[in-house]
């Protein structure tokens, strides 16, 4: 590789790590459900896909990316190891307040929380990046009827937990009639 072609690697891969972090970011929380290991599923995934890239072309980086996400996820979560001791309180985490009222965000949340993590990969590809279910299948390296069958079932377990509509969520055993 030449001296100008690093440095367009570098440069593309400057961008590209600027440009998507904060969208890696907001679906690793969804995925795991916390800021600090979203923050470092995020700092593994950008590492190796900058090591990858560096090593040989990558059609797409964003692509690539989502996938290193998902298996580094999943692969966590594969762990005995996963359920480390902590010392102290979590803080409660701080969300977006532009979209809405926060109460309304954490039950939604803590709701997506108590999935299992492919239902709840399923369901962030899904309904959170909007992917379709072949491309959801394709990342999760399952079958286009498991995606259908675990969003289902998420979907199922999620309006279980929100249909007690004390929060206003509008969600009944037909799912959001808002």
């Amino acid at each position: 590789m030449a001296r100008g072609d690093k440095a367009a690697v570098e440069d593309e891969l400057e961008q590209f790590v600027q440009g998507r972090y904060l969208a890696l970011r907001r679906t690793a929380y969804l995925l795991c459900g916390d800021w600090h290991r979203a923050e470092d599923l995020v700092q593994g995934t950008l590492v190796k896909v900058v090591v990858v890239a560096r090593r040989h072309r990558v059609d797409s980086l964003d692509a690539y990316s989502r996938q290193v996400l998902l298996r580094l996820f999943l692969d966590e979560n594969r762990r005995l190891w996963r359920r480390r001791e902590r010392l102290w309180a979590e803080p409660l985490e701080v969300v977006d307040g532009t979209a809405g009222d926060s109460d309304v965000k954490l039950t939604v949340l803590s709701a997506l929380r108590g999935l299992p993590p492919r239902q709840r990969a399923a369901v962030v590809l899904r309904y959170w990046e909007d992917r379709s279910v072949e491309e959801t299948a394709a990342l999760l390296d399952i079958s286009p009827g498991t995606v259908k069958s675990q969003c289902s079932r998420a979907l199922a377990a999620l309006r279980t937990v929100l249909q007690d509509d004390r929060l206003g969520l509008g969600i009944g055993s037909e799912g959001a009639s808002a």
